[in-house]
């Protein structure tokens, strides 16, 4: 599976992509808003992979996908659509995450909103979710430029987190 936007073309990881994916997760600063907000050592960096991959099995077009910069096929960040469960509830959420040296290009809303399109014009997906950590207000402000509207605070994993929601319009799937 792989498709692109503007400036970016997105693929499914491999194992090429471990030690891309193990540089994000061994950095504070790029962890401090995802999940418990701790770094990951190699192995865990594997059980991180081992899950990415297990959404591939799911269905092809779920999961992190590995953001590569067109211009210089630099891997940039990753993004995808991932299935969660909240309070009992299937959702599909948009999910993204740019590498800090690549902050502050728009990487990020550029992602968010290729996943967004796709996922409602080819997939026909009606509804998707981001969650956000109420802190993180660099993501929340992609959330909303995307047309992202906060739906609720929840407790999750003992961290205060945003749930942002995407309607799409009526489509014909």
């Amino acid at each position: 599976m792989e498709f692109t936007s503007e400036r970016l073309l997105y693929r499914s990881y491999t194992q090429a992509d471990f030690e891309f994916l193990f540089s994000m997760l061994s950095d504070p600063e790029m962890v401090r808003y995802i999940g418990s907000g701790n770094i990951r050592d190699e192995q865990g960096a594997k059980a991180f992979l081992d899950w990415i991959y297990s959404h591939y099995q799911m269905n092809k077009e779920y999961g992190l996908k590995v953001i590569v910069r067109k211009e210089d096929n630099v891997a940039v960040g990753h993004a995808g659509i991932v299935p969660q469960n909240i309070n009992g509830k299937n959702e599909l959420e948009i999910g993204y995450w740019i590498a800090k040296e690549f902050w502050g290009n728009g990487y990020a809303s550029e992602a968010a909103k290729a996943f967004i399109d796709r996922g409602e014009n080819q997939l026909g997906i009606n509804r998707f979710i981001s969650l956000i950590q109420s802190k993180n207000q660099a993501s929340r402000k992609i959330a909303s430029k995307n047309g992202m509207k906060l739906e609720e605070q929840v407790l999750l994993k003992g961290k205060d987190v945003c749930i942002y929601s995407y309607v799409c319009k009526d489509n014909d799937f």
